[in-house]
């Protein structure tokens, strides 16, 4: 009898990310019941804009009662940082226009950074296609399935209350690698934690972020000129 087929490692890495990042669309799914947000529409925010950290910062802004503008631009701030990617994955991928169309949609942190670790351009697109759309497939059963456990989970004793809080720790940690990082991110968390007792919700986030952003263009053209 032959011996069964190895898994793939990039498969195997693939399925690893999307079974975490599955469980966080449980909380997603949660978070849209709670807010108010109906299954289609739930359904179709993980499906169509497909961008777990603009997702859970957007709901979690009209949770909160800010604006559908602040929410967007909440969302949009996030997913700036796709920008980037796409440039740098960008030589890699190819193909005609119409495939890179289709795949920027599994344009994610997840498929990026897997693309990103393969050593020929070959496994990185298929690391690339293979987290992108495990992930789809996983956080969109994890929506679902959260939306219909409302109810029948304390969030507060599960813990998932604090997961869009740990989301964003976990993207900003990696990244607060040297000193003026760092004192960019507590200058963000400032502004924000000054402004929240006074600002409608949602604008602070967007105000820190406004912040953070001129400064590190302030500084960046400092260095620049040296």
């Amino acid at each position: 009898m032959p011996a069964a087929r190895a898994i793939d490692p990039i498969v195997r890495q693939a399925l690893a990310i999307a079974l975490a990042v599955g469980a966080l669309g449980l909380s997603f799914g949660l978070l849209c019941a709670d807010t108010g947000l109906g299954l289609p529409m739930s359904v179709a925010l993980s499906t169509l804009v497909f961008a777990g950290s603009a997702q859970l910062a957007a709901v979690g802004v009209v949770a909160d009662g800010g604006s559908a503008l602040a929410a967007v631009a909440a969302g949009l701030l996030l997913n700036a940082r796709s920008v980037a990617f796409g440039v740098a994955l960008a030589p890699i991928l190819g193909g005609r226009l119409g495939r890179r169309l289709a795949e920027s949609h599994l344009l994610i942190d997840e498929s990026a950074a897997l693309a990103a670790a393969q050593s020929d351009p070959a496994a990185a697109r298929r690391a690339f296609r293979a987290a992108g759309l495990a992930v789809l497939v996983l956080w969109n059963a994890g929506t679902v399935a959260g939306w219909l456990l409302t109810g029948a989970i304390d969030v507060e004793a599960a813990g998932l209350d604090v997961v869009i809080p740990a989301v964003f720790v976990a993207l900003l940690a990696p990244r607060l690698d040297d000193a003026a990082s760092r004192a960019t991110a507590l200058a963000g968390a400032a502004i924000a934690l000054a402004l929240t007792p006074v600002a409608p919700a949602g604008l602070p986030i967007l105000l820190a972020a406004a912040g953070v952003g001129a400064g590190l263009l302030v500084a960046r053209r400092g260095e620049a000129a040296v």
